[in-house]
């Protein structure tokens, strides 16, 4: 495993510093920004949002750094080969287009020895919970990622964006009874 989590981190850090090196406008995304906010550490992939408009360009900036760029069958991301790792760019979130202003919200902060715009932990939860379905809904592994950022959730926000997912709206129901969300919260 120390091999394949180097391998990502590499990736992480070789994304990022091509696509700021072009002024491609991203943000670090996924389980990797949740352990940017304190998480444990991603095990699968590394995740970055462009928005809908970069699409092409970010293809080709990394593509021009050396990156194999492959289009899967899905229409709302392109993967990127990097010394063995995967790095997943998306440019729709949970089947809505990622727009500027979403890629505003992101901190910058230190990862890895490099300065990168990471998503929000807000919405990285909510877009995590709204993609649960009955073919993927496992909140094993969520929760030790929202017991990890729950001091930085806007809970209120989260419970508004989710409200229409039943997967969500159960999790967080789970998460009030664990004592994971603030009490005032809890339930309202």
């Amino acid at each position: 495993m120390p091999a394949e989590r180097d391998a990502l981190r590499t990736a992480l850090k070789r994304t990022a510093s091509a696509l700021k090196s072009d002024g491609v406008p991203f943000a670090l995304a996924g389980g990797y920004a949740l352990w940017a906010h304190g998480a444990p550490e991603s095990e699968n992939d590394v995740d970055f949002v462009i928005a809908e408009e970069d699409t092409e360009r970010a293809a080709n900036v990394l593509e021009s750094a050396g990156f194999e760029v492959t289009r899967p069958p899905e229409d709302w991301l392109f993967k990127v080969g990097c010394d063995g790792a995967m790095v997943d760019v998306l440019h729709r979130i949970v089947g809505e287009p990622v727009m500027p202003e979403l890629l505003e919200r992101s901190e910058e902060m230190d990862l890895l020895g490099i300065r990168l715009p990471v998503l929000p932990a807000t919405d990285l939860l909510s877009s995590k919970l709204r993609a649960m379905t009955e073919h993927y809904c496992d909140f094993g592994r969520l929760l030790p990622h929202v017991r990890a950022v729950r001091e930085q959730l806007d809970w209120e926000r989260l419970r508004k964006e989710v409200a229409e997912n039943d997967f969500a709206v159960a999790f967080l129901f789970l998460a009030d009874r664990l004592g994971i969300t603030p009490t005032e919260d809890a339930g309202s």
